[in-house]
Formats: C-alpha cells, sequence, structure tokens
C-alpha cells in the first residue's frame, strides 16, 4: 500500500471516530480469513509480520533471522509478490534465499530440500492459510500502535486483541516502556525483543557537508533520526509515501534542489535499491546493521523455538 500515514492516525480524533463504522469491514475480512483451513509446513516456519501498517522494521529483522540461523540450516525466505514493493524484494534477494510467489501455501510447497530447512516469512501473520512454527509481531518504537484504532480509523490491520495469538513482539528502536505495557495487557507471557538501527557506512560520508535525505519507507522518522543520532547536518526533508515508485520528475527535482542550496543526497538502502536505473543521479545511501537487543537470549530463543 503506498501512503504517507495521515496525522489522525496518531491520535483519536474526531475523524478517525468518524470512520470507526468502516473498521467493522475489515474485522469481518480477518474473522472470514480465521475460518480458513491452515496448512502445516513439513519443515519449521517462522513469520516476521505486523499488526502496525508498515515501517516495523519487519524486513531487516527477517535479515538478521536469515543470518542467524543459516549456519546451521538451509534457509528459504518466502514472500508474497506485490508489484509495488520491489524494493523489499530487491533487498532480500541480496541478503537470502528469497521466493516471490503470489501464494504463500504454494510457495512452501515448492520447496524441495526439508532436511535441515527453515523457511522463513517477511509478512504474512494476517494470512490465516498457515499454521506457522513461530510468529513474530513487529512495532517501530516512535510509532508505537498509534491511535489504536483498526484500518480505516487508524493503522492497525487488526485488533491488538490478536496479540494472545502470537508468539513474541520485536520491537524496533529505543525501548518503549509504555508501548511494552500496553502490548503486555493483550498478552501477559508474550515474549518481547527489542533491537536498533545502526549506521555501518559511516566513514563513507562527510559529515562537515549538508544534505538532503528523501525517503520512501513506512516510518521515516526511524531514518532521519538516525542520521540525526550519526551527526549529519541534514537541511532538507523529502517525505515520499512507502514503496514508492521513482520517476523522472522526481530525480529532477532532488538533483534541482540539492543544486540550489549545495546539498549532498542521502537515502536509505531500500530506496537506492530502486534508484539505479537512473543515470547521472548520485546518492549517497546508508548501510544499517539491525542490532538485537540481549542477542544471545534472542537467538537462544529462536533455536528453542524451532
Amino acid at each position: 500500500m503506498k501512503l504517507i500515514k495521515p496525522e489522525f492516525w496518531k491520535n483519536h480524533n474526531f475523524i478517525s471516530l468518524l470512520l470507526w463504522p468502516l473498521t467493522i469491514i475489515t474485522t469481518l475480512v480477518n474473522l472470514i480469513k480465521k475460518n480458513k483451513l491452515k496448512y502445516k509446513a513439513k519443515i519449521p516456519t517462522i513469520c516476521i509480520g505486523n499488526i502496525y501498517l508498515g515501517g516495523t522494521g519487519k524486513t531487516q529483522l527477517a535479515i538478521k533471522i536469515n543470518q542467524i540461523l543459516k549456519k546451521k540450516y538451509k534457509i528459504f525466505l518466502i514472500k508474497k509478490k506485490y508489484n509495488n514493493q520491489i524494493d523489499e524484494q530487491k533487498l532480500l534477494r541480496k541478503y537470502t534465499n528469497l521466493i516471490l510467489t503470489e501464494n504463500r501455501v504454494e510457495g512452501l510447497k515448492r520447496i524441495k530440500r526439508i532436511e535441515k530447512s527453515i523457511c522463513l516469512f517477511d509478512d504474512g501473520l494476517q494470512d490465516q492459510s498457515i499454521k506457522y512454527d513461530l510468529s513474530i509481531v513487529c512495532f517501530s518504537s516512535v510509532s508505537g500502535v498509534g491511535n489504536g484504532m483498526v484500518l480505516p480509523s487508524g493503522p492497525l490491520r487488526e485488533s491488538l486483541r490478536e496479540l494472545k495469538n502470537y508468539d513474541a513482539v520485536f520491537i524496533n528502536g529505543i525501548k518503549n516502556y509504555s508501548l511494552i505495557k500496553n502490548i503486555r495487557s493483550f498478552n501477559k507471557k508474550i515474549n518481547v525483543f527489542s533491537g536498533k538501527y545502526y549506521l555501518q557506512n559511516i566513514k563513507k560520508f562527510n559529515l562537515k557537508l549538508n544534505y538532503l535525505a528523501f525517503c520512501g519507507i513506512g516510518t521515516p522518522e526511524n531514518f532521519f533520526n538516525l542520521l540525526s543520532e550519526n551527526k549529519f547536518n541534514v537541511k532538507q526533508k523529502i517525505i515520499f509515501p512507502d514503496h514508492y515508485t521513482y520517476d523522472f520528475n522526481d530525480i529532477n527535482k532532488l538533483k534541482n534542489l540539492a543544486k540550489k542550496d549545495n546539498l549532498k543526497l542521502i537515502t536509505t538502502e531500500k530506496d537506492f535499491m530502486k534508484l539505479k536505473k537512473f543515470r547521472n543521479f548520485h546518492a549517497q545511501h546508508t548501510n544499517v546493521d539491525f542490532r538485537i537487543d540481549d542477542f544471545s537470549n534472542f537467538k537462544k530463543y529462536i533455536f528453542k523455538a524451532i
């Protein structure tokens, strides 16, 4: 879904209340999905998804879990094919053994190597056709649960009451204790982990220069906060919708703005994947390491679950 999250998703307000009756449609769709027969794979399955719509760091966590497991297992990562998510697909293909499929169950059936194999899913928590061995819900410490309401009144794909059906929560960013308390009010026993982005390629940047930072990701604040933490002089910020497809007009606009104020262009690795096709467009990108707090405990938890 290509969008910039509306401001009324952040807090309870008149617009979110006005749209509340439409959330019944989302709820009914979720209920219908629950009645599907669940497919149980012959290999362990781990789903990394979200309840909050986009920008929770699930793709980076999927890559990190792939990195943890691939030393002992043959790892396959399934992602449902969406034409507007080329950026995530390219990023996953760079770091994982990616299977793109129109149907997640059919993707599972395509896996021939069974012994010592594990399948990860980037997204798919709301796909009720598969019985996952481990389900992890991702949240961002920046956006939390927004106003806590279901689409379209709020940013949630399903009610937070569904947390009782999941195994673990992963919070991307600094520890947000009010968010943890809110999560545990719906599931006291749920395992909660956290981690954050660290800039790996800081030496490639000249921090004495001024920058124009742009991105088209679910939670752009994560990107801008990363730059701030690393002392970048960001003079201008431009936000595009999540999974945005850049065209020549966008590129020319960015080039002209940067030239006008003598700024260097900087974006995310995910955005950069979509910019390679534009010749003579020079933008640097961040390369991040997703570091998990209490890594040893998280690693033990993943291995025990499978």
